[in-house]
């Protein structure tokens, strides 16, 4: 599998497996690491995390399980995301549902990070979503203080528009690496408002959470997602894909940002499926068909 180089000393796998519903799967220890040896063996190297996944379980299950072979650290990348507090039982101080960028809080939440995974660094730190109360100048020291520490080697951020990155960085001493945004073709949002291309502008590659679209263009009954699906189908059938889901993956490889998928499943046949998509191609007539589907409206 190819290799997609953030920073200089900072590549990941083209495809990111991701951990959000790692708690759901009902998974032993002896499973989950079965499951990131299947994903080492198929070349994906990068596992997506957040403090909050799971209401704050899925770190230190990821952590149980790699206790069990340590020496499989080595041989990943792992990326975790702070900033949103969660009302939780297992963060009986938390009060209500808010987000926090402040110094002490990004401090805590690595320290808590590090410690639910059993390691002491972490590949890329985001932050996880947009704060309205950010002090950069907050940020920006943790930041330091963090890559002085070895801690966190390398930073980036997720759900930001171009002015919330403009702001931030103009704080920053350490490089920003990628932005992770929401993207699919039934979710173009950051295409139309500019955001790819802003990441294009910086030299990051984007992380794409929810590739396919949250699963409603596969269940849904609206016309847009009836009419995306069919397209998807057709073009599905003449690319010689095994199902939309490899079209999805396919679509958004193909964009020379070089889109970085997060595929979410713990199924390996559904993770199999997204690498295998790295053998499709589109052309451009069949991309732009599956957009204008998405759209509902031809381009001008």
């Amino acid at each position: 599998m190819n290799r997609i180089q953030l920073a200089e000393e900072l590549s990941v796998s083209q495809i990111v497996h991701g951990h959000w519903r790692l708690s759901d799967w009902n998974y032993s220890n002896e499973e989950v690491v079965e499951l990131i040896e299947q994903c080492l063996e198929l070349g994906i190297t990068t596992f997506d995390h957040a403090d909050i996944y799971g209401s704050y379980t899925c770190e230190p299950l990821f952590g149980q399980a790699l206790a069990l072979k340590p020496e499989l650290r080595e041989r990943m990348e792992l990326v975790t995301k702070c900033g949103i507090v969660l009302e939780s039982e297992n963060r009986p101080e938390h009060q209500s549902h808010h987000y926090d960028t402040s110094k002490a809080h990004i401090l805590k939440s690595v320290e808590n990070s590090l410690q639910a995974f059993g390691t002491d660094y972490i590949d890329l730190l985001l932050i996880h979503r947009p704060d309205p109360l950010m002090d950069p100048r907050e940020v920006a020291e943790a930041f330091r203080e963090l890559k002085d520490a070895g801690k966190v080697r390398h930073f980036g951020v997720s759900n930001f528009k171009k002015h919330q990155l403009d702001m931030l960085e103009s704080y920053l001493d350490v490089e920003l690496v990628t932005n992770q945004i929401e993207l699919s073709p039934y979710n173009l949002e950051n295409i139309h408002d500019g955001t790819l291309d802003t990441c294009m502008e910086k030299r990051l590659a984007p992380m794409a959470w929810s590739p396919l679209g949250g699963g409603d263009v596969f269940t849904s009954d609206s016309e847009r997602a009836i009419r995306l699906r069919t397209t998807l189908d057709k073009v599905a059938g003449e690319i010689g894909a095994d199902g939309i889901d490899q079209v999805m993956y396919t679509w958004l490889l193909a964009h020379p940002a070089k889109v970085i998928p997060i595929v979410g499943s713990g199924k390996i046949e559904r993770i199999k499926s997204a690498v295998a998509a790295l053998d499709l191609t589109l052309s451009k007539d069949q991309w732009f068909e599956i957009y204008t589907s998405s759209q509902g409206y031809d381009i001008p």
